[in-house]
């Protein structure tokens, strides 16, 4: 009868749903953050060309066997510096060939950013009304989202109120304190590749939020960041 009772009246400190539903929050050192990023991308690069290098691995082993064409030879360092002066003149002076081995950590970097950002909205979003807009959901981008990610509100947003819109932050986190010792050039160019993972961020909270589109993040000068979205005009 003892037991019957104990579970028709659960005790107190019984854990209740709402609790499991809002855990509390947890707090980390600022600098984790930092400290991750740098682990994640060195993570991803090395795991790119251990993937990259299994791919021609297979490709050469296929073409061997004759089941696929043989692929064209491998350029020299002499043609790929040639190819680089060549594309950096027909784009302009100082502009930067982005590697593949780059381009695969980006990409990679936007998906992680775009989970998490997407986790980020539902728990923001939990109690908030639906957005009257686009440009709602872009405010609180600017306000909350960027308060929860990196302490602070958007400097500066700018909009044609055509779905284009214009996030700029004069201090960015996560490149405030990104340098590199062969030069400027050297540390603008690694810079965009840290942008990649909170441009995914961005992304994926809109995206969970109903509104597919594409974010695209510039850097001009250190730690100053731009972010241009583009939104369908049906949002």
């Amino acid at each position: 009868m003892s037991s019957r009772t104990s579970l028709q009246n659960p005790p107190a400190s019984a854990i209740t749903l709402s609790s499991l539903a809002d855990a509390p929050a947890r707090q980390i050192d600022a600098a984790a953050m930092d400290y991750f990023l740098i682990e994640a991308v060195n993570a991803l690069r090395a795991s790119s060309s251990v993937a990259a290098a299994r791919t021609k691995k297979i490709e050469q082993d296929m073409a061997e066997a004759g089941l696929v064409p043989p692929a064209p030879p491998a350029k020299t360092p002499t043609q790929l510096q040639n190819q680089r002066d060549s594309m950096g003149s027909a784009s302009g002076k100082g502009a930067a060939v982005m590697d593949e081995e780059d381009e695969a950590v980006r990409t990679r970097l936007e998906a992680i950013g775009m989970h998490v950002g997407g986790n980020f909205a539902e728990r923001l979003c939990r109690d908030r009304p639906l957005f009257g807009d686009s440009l709602d959901a872009i405010k609180f981008v600017c306000k909350d989202l960027w308060v929860s990610c990196w302490d602070k509100q958007v400097d500066n947003l700018r909009t044609n109120h055509r779905g284009v819109y214009v996030l700029q932050d004069n201090a960015f986190k996560p490149i405030s304190r990104l340098s590199s010792w062969q030069g400027r050039a050297e540390a603008l160019q690694r810079a965009k590749l840290y942008v990649a993972l909170p441009a995914g961020i961005i992304r994926g909270t809109l995206s969970r939020m109903g509104m597919h589109g594409t974010v695209v993040p510039e850097i001009a000068v250190l730690p100053q960041c731009t972010f241009q979205i583009k939104l369908p005009k049906t949002t």
